[in-house]
């Protein structure tokens, strides 16, 4: 049944998030790995970080991306390595570094020589007030605003994150201004999920997710940068519903950039390996599906209970389970697990009441545009 979906990715995932440590030395408030400055002496490296290059490109082509993160991956002795042996068997590989003094514009040119096709940095203030509180150590978003300016001289196309919580909801559109200033590719709004650090910040209600994400439509027709959503892929409903709205004929949904990223979603065309070789949906969804040091990878994603069932919507129980857009949505089952203890649950901050009485399917929500 799941492969008759394009929007149910069984074979392979799109994105491997891959933490290689939990090492960092910032203390960022909404650290999902409540990451440390010190190393886990039980960290995979060596063999077994190339034994996970080799599974990943076992998926068959095309080949899933990988996304080295951490804590910081620059903290992690293998980094190099790993990137060298990725550009030998032909594994792209993204970069998600802490800012700090380490990241230098020495460190820029060697991820550029080592074929990085791109990285991203997280900003969560618009001054470095704000932001360096956020992040727990000063100067963060000095280092930031200067690696900016490396990845700008070296040609690594850059991707920010940005938080959006109760906490930081009040420099959203400060921080938008700030970042038209620089040549980035994307800017990344992730609606926390409360889970290690992050469940002392304050979540947003459903109501205010629904403005926020209606302002990040508003935006993303202008800005000079994409615009995606991490943990809020209700952002996919509320855009084909702006363009249902403005009856607009001319632009097919599937030539913009919102639509490569109909689906995808914890667990369904990504997966995460932690430092010790768990495997889970995703980083912000800590239910173990198998390990790398006793499992094969292709079979986890493909085999597994844990994924079978969180990618498949048809398994969504609440408001999920019913709605007409919970193939390209679905919702962030990473969040509905935090709420309630159930990843298939109804994700408690999107507003939306499906269509009960007609229960359109995907096809003709789409057909619609």
């Amino acid at each position: 049944m799941e492969n008759n979906n394009k929007y149910i990715f069984s074979e392979r995932p799109m994105l491997v998030y891959w933490e290689i440590t939990r090492s960092c030395d910032l203390a960022c408030k909404h650290c999902r790995a409540e990451a440390q400055h010190t190393r886990n002496s039980l960290e995979l490296q060596g063999d077994e970080c190339y034994s996970i290059l080799d599974q990943v490109k076992s998926f068959g082509a095309p080949y899933p991306q990988i996304v080295l993160t951490g804590g910081d991956p620059l903290n992690h002795p293998d980094w190099e390595k790993i990137l060298i042996r990725a550009n030998e068997i032909g594994i792209s590989v993204a970069f998600a570094p802490s800012a700090t003094h380490n990241l230098t514009k020495e460190v820029f040119q060697r991820l550029k020589d080592l074929g990085v096709p791109a990285l991203s940095l997280s900003l969560d203030g618009a001054t470095s007030q704000s932001h360096d509180t956020f992040r727990g150590v000063e100067h963060c978003f000095e280092y930031t605003m200067q690696a900016l300016g490396y990845a700008q001289e070296v040609g690594i196309p850059i991707q920010i994150n940005t938080l959006v919580s109760g906490n930081t909801l009040h420099e959203l559109e400060d921080i938008y201004n700030l970042l038209t200033n620089f040549s980035i590719m994307r800017w990344s709004v992730f609606f926390l999920i409360s889970v290690g650090r992050g469940t002392a910040l304050k979540e947003l209600t459903a109501e205010k997710t629904e403005e926020v994400l209606e302002w990040i439509t508003a935006k993303a027709k202008t800005a000079p940068f994409a615009i995606k959503t991490t943990e809020a892929p209700h952002y996919r409903r509320i855009f084909i519903q702006k363009m249902k709205k403005s009856g607009d004929r001319t632009v097919k949904l599937a030539s913009l950039p919102v639509s490569r990223g109909f689906g995808i979603r914890d667990g369904n065309g990504i997966m995460f390996i932690s430092h010790l070789g768990d495997v889970n949906p995703s980083g912000f969804l800590n239910i173990k599906a198998g390990n790398v040091r006793q499992q094969n990878l292709v079979d986890i994603y493909r085999n597994s209970e844990v994924f079978s069932k969180i990618r498949n919507p048809e398994n969504y129980v609440g408001k999920c389970g019913i709605c007409e857009y919970k193939y390209i949505c679905g919702g962030s089952r990473a969040r509905a697990y935090a709420a309630t203890g159930n990843y298939l649950a109804s994700d408690n901050l999107c507003s939306y009441e499906p269509a009960h009485a007609k229960e359109e399917n995907l096809a003709a929500v789409l057909q619609e545009i």
